[in-house]
């Protein structure tokens, strides 16, 4: 059977993308943050995954108000980078696992949670800057990548219980798949942020350290933090932590497994206008 092997957490900051296309990762404001980054990309080179499975939220590029899903599974066979405004970014293209895509999504719907079928959909930076920091400048992404696309920026978004529950699900759902591959699961946005109103380039460090700390320690009850918690302490758009409850909940000691080895953690201020935050956890 397949199984998931490690989950990887991870701001996608757009500007971090841009330091990457315009080659200023060595510049004095950058450096640390890639710098927290070097352990992981090797780290992949080792526990180079057959699939990855990436939840992010997209940035009204696939989608729009006129329509807002929010859970969207990618089946397609490739997705394209998309153009943000500025045009894509100069990365490669990702090639999809549509048979996998296909399996979870007839899984997970099974077992009650509504799932939008995606089939052809560009991938903005909420994809692509995660798989840029974990591999670097490459002519192609190491394996194949299912995006999962959950709605956190229009409300009303999904509660941190769903995610962490629709994360078991999704563990379920690959477990079953009669391939062995390698599944790595990796839940991305975040962390504390703000980008307008009074509150605009607000970031929380005691709070982003305290969730890091219980995601790895105590998920179920993290689960149960209340969306105006987030806001309040994380920002408005801090509400993008509960995708990283979706790769938390896969993890096999939500389900009476071992506690998972923690083999990275990394927290930075600032990166633009937001914390940056970073972990990597390995089942065992």
């Amino acid at each position: 059977m397949a199984r998931i092997t490690a989950s990887v957490y991870t701001s996608h900051v757009p500007a971090i993308g841009a330091a990457l296309d315009l080659h200023k990762t060595a510049e004095p404001y950058w450096q640390p943050v890639f710098k927290g980054y070097e352990f992981s990309k090797q780290w992949l080179k080792d526990q180079k995954p057959d699939v990855i499975f990436l939840v992010f939220n997209d940035h009204a590029t696939a989608f729009s108000l006129e329509m807002i899903p929010t859970f969207a599974i990618g089946t397609a066979a490739e997705f394209t980078p998309a153009d943000e405004g500025w045009g894509p970014r100069p990365v490669p293209k990702v090639i999809g696992h549509p048979k996998l895509a296909a399996h979870i999504a007839q899984s997970v719907i099974q077992d009650d949670f509504d799932l939008t079928i995606v089939n052809k959909m560009d991938v903005d930076h909420g994809l692509t800057v995660p798989l840029s920091l974990m591999c670097g400048e490459v002519q192609a992404w190491p394996c194949p990548v299912i995006p999962f696309a959950v709605n956190v920026v229009q409300y009303p978004v999904p509660s941190g219980r769903r995610c962490f529950n629709l994360g078991k699900a999704i563990r379920k759902a690959v477990e079953s798949y009669d391939e062995p591959l390698n599944v790595q699961i990796w839940g991305t946005g975040g962390m504390s942020h703000q980008l307008q109103g009074p509150r605009a380039g607000l970031i929380n460090k005691e709070f982003d350290t305290m969730f890091l700390d219980r995601l790895i320690a105590d998920p179920e009850g993290l689960a149960g933090v209340p969306h105006i918690d987030y806001v309040r302490e994380a920002g408005s758009e801090g509400i993008e932590l509960v995708m990283w409850l979706i790769a938390r909940g896969a993890m096999s000691d939500v389900g009476g497994g071992n506690k998972p080895t923690v083999r990275h953690r990394f927290y930075h201020v600032p990166a633009s206008n937001t914390a940056v935050g970073h972990l990597i956890l390995e089942n065992n």
